[in-house]
């Protein structure tokens, strides 16, 4: 199993939250009201927090509690603009 990572070709973007927080943020949720009205874990909202993947339940979740698009909320950026 090893070999077949060895193989993989690295990314060289990855997936950005910055949208959610900043939608959070103009609409004055916190993330443990995130949480509850998406009934999202803690531990996948910190993955977003530290740009990790995540699974697309998670993604269609949160869009629904929020109503909004998925590009309101996440975007693909260069691998060294991900992070805050």
């Amino acid at each position: 199993m090893k070999q077949a990572n060895k193989n993989k070709k690295e990314l060289k973007t990855q997936f950005s939250y910055n949208r959610l927080w900043k939608l959070l943020i103009d609409r004055n949720i916190q993330k443990q009201e995130l949480q509850k009205m998406s009934d999202v874990s803690a531990a996948s909202i910190a993955k977003m927090r530290r740009c990790e993947n995540v699974t697309t339940d998670v993604i269609l979740r949160i869009c629904e509690a929020l109503d909004c698009k998925v590009e309101d909320i996440m975007e693909r950026v260069d691998k060294n603009e991900g992070h805050d």
